[in-house]
């Protein structure tokens, strides 16, 4: 008997996977969702929270995350007093420390890997299994677990905590906190880290090992000793002892009250000589404490490579060592790009590694930080209709299309995850639809989609369905009705809210003002911040909820209290979100939220890679499959928590089925072997959810797939997908053939194919712009604004542009800029972008503050521009060279009157640097406004002044000119001389002051306001052929080719493109002299200059793209904002 993947069937939150009858599943299921049915909901009301035209309610308008104890009214109940504020993080490898659900006083196993610890009120509980333990049937339903298996334990003798609690955290580090009253301690324990650091007070250090504790080295204050299978060696204050005996260690530590324990990457089989080596190696580090830990990323869009550094905060106890030692998962090592460290080994990569259930974890001794370089692999909105878009292929589709013409959502649903399931397919429908100028069925899909977010997004008083409700207790916002746990366990936030943004970036294609944040754009955005906030400052949700930044995948459960630790089913519903991160950020214009999918989605697809589908080989001998159902902190397992069928087990890694999950086919002949292993297990055939299945065999093999699905045309298509979007994505790999890796692209939404030898080159274009995407190997493909594009063995073009963008025509006149860019250089701001570097000295004063001046400082003066109305925006390349612990800090002032008071003065959040070589950008979206006091508006002879300062470590840093620019929001900008501005825009109503300023461009009325010097005509008959002696009228026709005499005969009326030398002495572009009063709005010649502090910068401002092509490139670029506002 199969059970299909419908409404009400995946309960997640149980504590082992289902391996028993469909029948029972089904009898739970109905008893849990009658049991959810009769919760009641309060009548009292809180006004909706507005954002934007949207809103959300913080009334308690359903079940409550709830737990041990006052959980359920608050969530610090088990976090100590001094841990960060914020909100508490939930879904990580330690999240039952906090978030008790059934230990009401310690908390379940947590699997950091490699070690395994289990609290107790005596203290810690370590364990290091190096042998997996196998459940079920080989090849068949089963699971393999590395288990917690208690080699020792490490306390304050007589210490008897009735409760543990978390003290503090990092990015994947944790803190428990022990006391009883009279004895106290803190143990920091983390992934990848064999060394566990332990703060004591109030009696000895105790160790009780199992019953074969064995000692092996006693060398004063270091212990050595073999417990459970295991080496390990203590590490006490220096002066300390240790005695032992009965399985016991003890110690007072020299009354220092601090300890560090490292487990040994020895086997049992090694020598007491081998472990003491190891132990050496080790011990330079061992005081070396490990305070916080944090991982930063950026996307390289030339590689296409996300670079992340993990960061280790130490505090030496003793000597001046800063390094430790660090354990990478496979997922990290295969893509290291390099390590820095301190001490003897600093940072070298060991010649043993540790065993974990994730493979053989990669050991650096020393490190302080490593770093490494992830492939981005790229992703599509949908397939392009190479082989769907003609002939009997498309005439096919067109049926399937008429067929969901009239509801291309189709599911019946009220809850989140499903309401989300609908909004996918008909996401896909809008996509086909959309490339083969379906606009019926397409605008028809768009409007449920629409209509569905919009109902969602808004909160009226007193509604308790189709409702976000934000919980202050547990800083998380959760849609109701609720499901599988989204509401009482925090469970699957990303799994559900992933399908709404994807819904939400393609509206934004078709109805951009609909995404805006003055109408829906916020609640988006707070659905990212709630399931994968990656915003650090943002104290409403913690970061990164869902997703371990060390283990590089996302976890599942709120609370993980289970003896395996947390697990995860669908890593494919995660990179669901991580995708619809990405194009939400295309669409929008985002690119910090684009950046964070990004580096969501290569970090999850290394780790997809390894770890659900065993690209490694890691999995035991004799469990079977080289793939799983679901991971757990311990192992994984062929399961699920809803079906015992071989297709859903497989199949619930593979859906949905969109152009954002090209990754599932980096390894093609994975994909078939995979494929054939689900035939083998299930004894033939799929016969449910043979469409996604058949889907993920197309990117193996698409000619199969497409056999397979000509043969049974008839099937049922699984609730989130269509008949017609499953032909139309086989059909078309059937064609293009598979992903190549090899060749990449400089833009997210593209790919490459191959078959038979022949690349076909994918991309599309999401914006209003035309686009230009470069690939790898040369290849150019331009792709219009709203269109997916190919070329190569195969072309395509279709898509129409997004509605809601209307053509603006061609311009009579070139738009005022609303924003002027300006790039830095050695002299200050310039035009063009510079050459070489700006130092910026280290750190002076105190940490986060420093001293400005002994920074990159530059302040240009007499300033006159138009507020446009947009923020202020920066993007810097910095560089702190090997120096470690620097932090870089960026202010922009604005006077808007020259009066020498700041009007606004803006400071933004510092930018931590790496020590690697190399620049790195800091952007105003990376590291947005700190502070902010005053309001901008129209600069009349004003200033401008950027600080670029160190405000931590003790190196200097540079910043580089080439790529260096600051957005300042004034369109028109120029230097304020007290003339006319020469630009055409003397209204020549008799108010221009006839005091040789007029631009003489025939607005001048002739009333007596002419200067009066006899040369000009005032009939614009200056022929404009280089014969004017300096009587030019200043009406654009001085050819500006060096003809003009530049003799100061020049009364100073020329039209002020840049061709005149303006006031004083210089070199037009014609090569010639003058001394001119001068009207030009910013001398663009070479030589000209804007008045700043300390230095000279020369700079402009354009008047169009023909004008500065015309002169060379010397004028400032200008743009309108293509951001969305308040982004």
């Amino acid at each position: 008997m199969s059970l299909p993947h419908t409404r009400g069937s995946r309960p997640r939150s149980n504590d082992s996977p289902v391996r028993t009858s469909p029948r029972w599943l089904l009898a739970a299921v109905t008893s849990t969702v009658l049991a959810l049915s009769s919760v009641g909901v309060t009548a009292a009301h809180a006004a909706p929270v507005p954002t934007g035209s949207g809103s959300f309610t913080t009334d308690q308008v359903g079940p409550a995350p709830e737990g041990c104890g006052a959980l359920a009214t608050d969530a610090r109940a088990f976090i100590t007093d001094d841990a960060p504020g914020g909100a508490v993080p939930t879904n990580d490898w330690w999240s039952s420390l906090s978030f008790k659900k059934f230990n009401c006083s310690m908390s379940e196993p947590l699997h950091a890997h490699p070690l395994s610890y289990k609290p107790s009120p005596g203290g810690m509980g370590f364990s290091y299994t190096q042998t997996p333990t196998l459940y079920g049937t080989p090849g068949g339903i089963g699971e393999f677990h590395f288990p917690y298996q208690q080699d020792l334990i490490i306390g304050v003798e007589g210490m008897n905590a009735p409760v543990v609690e978390v003290a503090d955290w990092s990015d994947w580090t944790v803190t428990p906190s022990w006391t009883d009253g009279t004895r106290s301690m803190t143990a920091t324990i983390g992934h990848g880290m064999p060394f566990t650091w332990f703060e004591m007070e109030g009696g000895d250090a105790l160790i009780s090992g199992a019953a074969d504790l064995r000692v092996w080295l006693t060398d004063g204050e270091r212990v050595g000793f073999s417990a459970g299978g295991a080496d390990y060696v203590a590490f006490a204050p220096s002066g300390s002892t240790w005695t032992t005996g009965g399985g016991t260690l003890k110690s007072s530590l020299a009354g220092a009250g601090y300890l560090s324990v490292a487990v040994l990457p020895t086997a049992p089989g090694d020598t007491d000589d081998t472990r003491t080596a190891y132990a050496d190696d080790y011990a330079p580090y061992a005081y070396a404490q490990v305070v916080g830990t944090r991982a930063d990323y950026a996307y390289d869009e030339a590689t296409r490579n996300v670079r992340t550094v993990y960061s280790f905060e130490t505090v030496a106890r003793e000597g001046t060592d800063r390094g430790t030692v660090v354990a990478l998962y496979p997922h990290q090592s295969a893509y290291l790009a390099g390590a820095t460290g301190d001490g003897p080994s600093a940072g070298a990569a060991s010649d043993r590694d540790f065993v974990s259930a994730r493979g053989a974890m990669t050991t650096l001794v020393g490190a302080t930080s490593f770093t490494t370089d992830t492939p981005f692999t790229g992703v599509l909105p949908e397939l392009p209709a190479i082989a769907t878009a003609e002939g009997d292929a498309n005439a096919r589709l067109d049926a399937l299309l008429d067929a969901e013409a009239a509801d291309p959502m189709s599911i019946d649903a009220d809850d989140t995850y499903w309401t989300g399931k609908a909004l996918g397919r008909a996401v896909r429908i809008v996509e086909i639809a959309d490339q083969l100028d379906r606009t019926a069925v397409r605008d028809t899909a768009l409007a449920q989609i629409e209509e569905t977010l919009t109902d969602w997004f808004t909160a009226d008083p007193g509604e308790t369905e189709q409702v976000f409700a934000y919980n202050e207790n547990w800083g998380t916002l959760v849609g109701f009705p609720a499901s599988y746990g989204s509401d009482k366990e925090l469970n699957d936030h990303h799994f559900h809210y992933g399908y709404y943004i994807l819904a939400a970036a393609t509206l934004a294609r078709f109805d951009p003002q609909w995404a805006e944040d003055e109408a829906y754009g916020a609640m988006v955005d707070e659905l990212i911040a709630d399931a994968n906030g990656f915003d650090r400052d943002d104290t409403r949700y913690p970061y990164m909820r869902d997703f371990d930044i060390y283990a590089g995948h996302d976890w599942a459960s709120g609370h993980g209290s289970f003896v395996n630790g947390n697990n995860q089913e669908s890593s494919s519903e995660g990179q669901n979100f991580a995708n619809g991160l990405i194009q939400w950020g295309l669409a929008t214009g985002d690119t910090e939220t684009r950046d964070a999918g990004i580096y969501l989605y290569a970090t999850q697809s290394a780790a997809i890679q390894q770890y659900w589908f065993d690209e490694a080989g890691a999995m035991p001998d004799g469990f079977g499959h080289s793939t799983v159902g679901m991971i757990w902190g311990s192992g994984g397992a062929y399961a699920t928590w809803f079906s015992a069928e071989a297709e859903m087990i497989q199949g619930i890694n593979t859906l949905p089925i969109t152009g954002g999950h090209l990754y599932l086919g980096l390894r093609p002949d994975d994909v078939v072997e995979n494929f054939d292993e689900m035939v083998t297990v299930n004894r033939g055939n799929p016969t449910v959810w043979q469409d996604i299945l058949w889907s993920y065999l197309a990117l193996g093999d698409g000619d199969r797939a497409l056999a397979e699905l000509d043969g049974d045309r008839e099937y049922p298509a699984e609730e989130g997908e269509s008949r017609a979007h499953t032909y139309h994505w086989i059909a078309n790999l059937a064609t293009l053939g598979t992903l190549d890796t090899t060749v990449t692209a400089d833009h997210p939404n593209a790919a490459v194919f191959v078959k038979d030898g022949a690349r076909t080159y994918t991309a599309a274009n999401v914006t209003g712009e035309a686009l230009r995407v470069t690939f790898s190997d040369g290849t150019v493909l331009d792709v219009a604004a709203g269109q997916t594009a190919a070329t190569g063995a195969h072309t395509f073009t279709g898509g129409g542009a997004p509605s809601g963008t209307e053509d603006p025509g061609t311009p009579t006149e070139p738009p005022a800029p609303a924003a002027t860019v300006l790039h830095l250089g050695a002299d200050g701001f310039t035009t063009t972008p510079g050459t070489g570097v700006g130092e910026i000295g280290a750190r002076v004063g105190a940490d986060a503050v420093g001293d400005a001046s002994t920074g990159y400082v530059v302040t240009a003066e007499n300033l006159t521009g138009r507020f446009g109305g947009l923020r202020t925006s920066f993007d810097l390349g910095i560089d702190a060279g090997e120096g470690v612990g620097n932090g870089t800090r960026a202010r922009v002032s604005y006077d808007l009157e020259g009066d020498g008071e700041w009007d606004r003065v803006e400071t933004y959040g510092y930018f931590a640097t790496d020590p690697l070589v190399g620049f790195e950008r800091y952007t105003s979206t990376n590291r947005p406004i700190e502070t902010a006091d005053g309001t901008l508006g129209n600069m009349d002879g004003g200033s401008i002044k950027l600080e670029i300062w160190n405000v931590l470590g003790m190196s200097p840093s540079t910043v580089d000119f080439a790529t260096s620019t600051l957005r300042v929001p004034f369109g028109e900008l120029r230097v304020d001389d007290g003339t006319d501005p020469g630009d055409g825009t003397d209204p020549g109503d008799g108010t221009d002051p006839g005091d040789g300023t007029d631009p003489g461009d025939g607005t001048d009325p002739g009333d007596g306001t002419d200067p009066g010097d006899g040369t000009d005509p005032g009939d614009g008959t200056d022929p404009g052929d280089g014969t004017d002696p300096g009587t030019d009228p200043g009406d654009g026709t001085d050819p500006g080719d060096g003809t003009e005499p530049g003799d100061g005969t020049d009364p100073g009326t020329t039209p002020g493109d840049g061709t005149d030398p303006g006031t004083g002495t210089g070199t037009t572009p014609g090569a010639g002299s003058g001394t001119g009063t001068g009207t030009t709005p910013v001398s663009t010649t070479p030589g000209g200059s804007l008045a700043v502090t300390g230095v000279t910068a020369p700079w402009g401002v354009a008047l169009g793209a023909a004008l500065a092509a015309a002169l060379g490139g010397l004028l400032l670029v200008t743009r309108r904002s293509t951001l969305r506002p308040g982004r």
